[in-house]
């Protein structure tokens, strides 16, 4: 069997807020200093899925990534957790794409890979959490997709997933090939052995650009994107104290108790 998976590099998640910063005229995030981007968590549980499904059936797991060239550190990754092959998308053209763009920018690239069963994308990136471009892509590509997957089984030429919702979970079967979004709940992925991580380290990840994936100029970078982006900043969050004071504890309590009438709070 051939899986497909998307990933994506962000800021590290655990970078300390008060090293966080954005660049508000481009609006785009500034990595912190000395803080590496790591791989979106969703994506690294997509890879995992896909791992599992080739430990029980075998096949090939190839990986991809759209973003800058310190993305291929995050494609490495994949590789030493157990991805057979990864290619990295990067041309100037595809910068300020938005969640189409990179859709179309993604299914172009599978469309080059070939034959595939089924393409894993996280449930959504761990930076704008917009959660639109697995299904975009599979739009693009004309297959079912199903999206928060929490278990996914094969079987017969079909795949039987279950479906994370708020209050439980259900079971969809879809014929393949197919698009599967995955979630947290499917469980922590595994760590890159040490054998792993050498053999990583002696792959090349091939660099496609717009022309590799014969990607259409007019559909890639912001001339794809059908959003726009007003304003990005860091909210700012202001806190007032207020004493309540009484002659006794009762009267303190009581004159609590008449404030928190007032501003609705009870």
């Amino acid at each position: 069997m051939n899986f497909i998976v998307c990933v994506k590099e962000i800021p590290d998640p655990e970078t300390p807020a008060a090293a966080f910063a954005i660049d508000p005229v481009n609006m785009r995030a500034i990595p912190a200093k000395d803080t590496p981007p790591v791989i979106s968590p969703f994506d690294e549980q997509a890879v995992e899925a896909a791992l599992r499904l080739k430990d029980a059936h075998g096949g090939k797991v190839t990986v991809l990534s759209m973003g800058a060239p310190s993305a291929e550190k995050v494609l490495k990754h994949t590789l030493s957790m157990g991805a057979d092959e990864a290619f990295l998308l990067n041309d100037s053209a595809f910068d300020k794409s938005d969640s189409s763009s990179t859709a179309y920018v993604l299914a172009q690239a599978i469309k080059k890979i070939g034959a595939y069963d089924l393409i894993f994308c996280g449930r959504q990136a761990g930076d704008f959490d917009a959660g639109q471009v697995g299904s975009g892509i599979a739009e693009l590509l004309g297959i079912p997709s199903v999206t928060v997957a929490r278990k996914i089984e094969v079987n017969d030429g079909k795949a039987r997933v279950e479906r994370a919702l708020p209050d439980g979970y259900e079971v969809v079967e879809s014929l393949m090939p197919a698009l599967i979004t995955v979630s947290n709940e499917l469980g922590e992925p595994r760590y890159a052995t040490l054998k792993g991580i050498m053999a990583a380290a002696k792959k090349t990840v091939p660099v496609w650009n717009a022309q590799a994936i014969e990607g259409d100029s007019s559909r890639v970078g912001p001339a794809g994107a059908r959003t726009k982006m007003l304003k990005l900043f860091i909210p700012v969050r202001e806190s007032k104290c207020e004493i309540i004071e009484g002659e006794n504890e009762e009267d303190a309590a009581g004159k609590l108790a008449l404030k928190l009438r007032e501003i609705k709070l009870i």
